[in-house]
């Protein structure tokens, strides 16, 4: 696959797209609302950045309850599953460490409470996630005049329930030719979003928001300097996500990316292969036990401090699954090449961002 390139995140040193700019002298405080999923909150918290509002932002998270019979309710709505009100331990994932050791449990009526009692600025809301979608329209029901809210990722409803909708062009892929096609006919009436955006509620993007802005990857290249700086180039990193329902693969992916490795080691000075808490154990035992001795390769264990952040801004050039947006989204942001392994075990709307992608390489 050929080498992709995107825009780089907004930053202050290249300039904000207009929406943003001005934000810092209006909002002075923001409000993130998480679901516990780190691809969803990575979002909120790389908008919130963007806005330079990282130092003034309080945290709560929708903790929908797991385990047991729980496993097959998820289809329901959140505030039918929701009991009491706790502090949830905040892990620290993908070296995006937010300074919090621990985030509140969301309440929609205190939100909006605190929210009002601001009376310096309007408080800025973000929330991604299915289960964030009620509660932050919620908090702008009982605060309109307060809060500015703006929700991550299409919420499958009107968007004028919310200030800004920030979705990426995937999420209107039912409406595309070639989405109708692969829903059944019957079913289309009830696939969402049903309309095109309209108004003035949205904001479209390629891929998803993250935190890895030029400022952070600088900090990383200084943090991970005396690791990474001394490997012999080019540094190729390896990023292993994991099958989800419009994805699908196993262990043919792992031969896969064996044999696709052992073609080009000649020409990389080191390689370094991070596995996720998705990659299944038949993936990754197979990658290890193929490519775990070889001198050129090391194969992160999970139990030092995570690269993640590290290899953005030291890698010279990219291989990742196709199964994770936000991977793809935050290597394609730094303008190395990035080569993308198993797009054709994808369907659905993750086939749509491939080729937005391969469009604009």
């Amino acid at each position: 696959m050929r080498p992709i390139r995107l825009p780089e995140p907004p930053s202050g040193a290249v300039g904000m797209p207009e929406i943003f700019e001005g934000g810092v002298n209006v909002i002075r405080r923001a409000v993130v609302i998480g679901n516990g999923f780190a691809g969803a909150e990575n979002q909120c918290f790389g908008l919130v950045r963007a806005l330079g509002l990282a130092d003034k932002q309080t945290i709560y998270r929708v903790t929908r309850p797991r385990g047991g019979i729980n496993e097959y309710l998820h289809w329901l709505p959140i505030w039918t599953v929701l009991h009491g009100k706790k502090l949830v331990p905040f892990p620290i994932r993908n070296g995006g460490n937010v300074g919090l050791s621990s985030i509140l449990e969301a309440d929609a009526k205190k939100i909006a409470a605190i929210a009002r009692e601001t009376l310096i600025s309007p408080t800025l809301v973000v929330a991604c996630g299915r289960d964030t979608i009620s509660l932050a329209s919620s908090v702008r029901r009982l605060a309109l005049e307060n809060v500015f809210v703006v929700q991550i990722q299409h919420p499958r409803s009107r968007l004028d329930r919310f200030d800004l909708v920030v979705t990426p062009r995937h999420d209107y892929y039912a409406l595309t030719a070639s989405g109708q096609q692969e829903i059944p006919r019957f079913f289309r009436r009830w696939v969402t979003p049903r309309e095109p955006p309209a108004g003035m509620w949205y904001v479209l993007t390629v891929g998803a928001l993250h935190q890895a802005d030029s400022a952070a990857l600088r900090i990383a290249a200084n943090a991970w300097h005396d690791e990474l700086a001394p490997l012999p180039k080019p540094l190729l990193v390896i990023n292993i996500g994991g099958p989800t329902r419009n994805c699908r693969y196993g262990a043919d992916l792992a031969k896969q990316l064996v044999i696709s490795l052992h073609n080009v080691l000649t020409t990389c000075g080191s390689v370094r292969i991070s596995f996720s808490r998705r990659t299944p154990q038949k993936v990754s035992d197979i990658i290890v036990k193929e490519l775990g001795s070889h001198p050129k390769i090391y194969i992160w264990d999970g139990r030092d401090p995570n690269p993640h952040m590290g290899h953005l801004a030291w890698a010279d050039a990219f291989i990742i699954t196709a199964d994770s947006i936000s991977m793809l989204s935050e290597a394609c942001s730094t303008g190395k090449p990035v080569y993308v392994i198993g797009t054709e075990h994808c369907k659905w709307k993750f086939s749509a961002f491939h080729k937005t992608l391969r469009d604009r390489g």
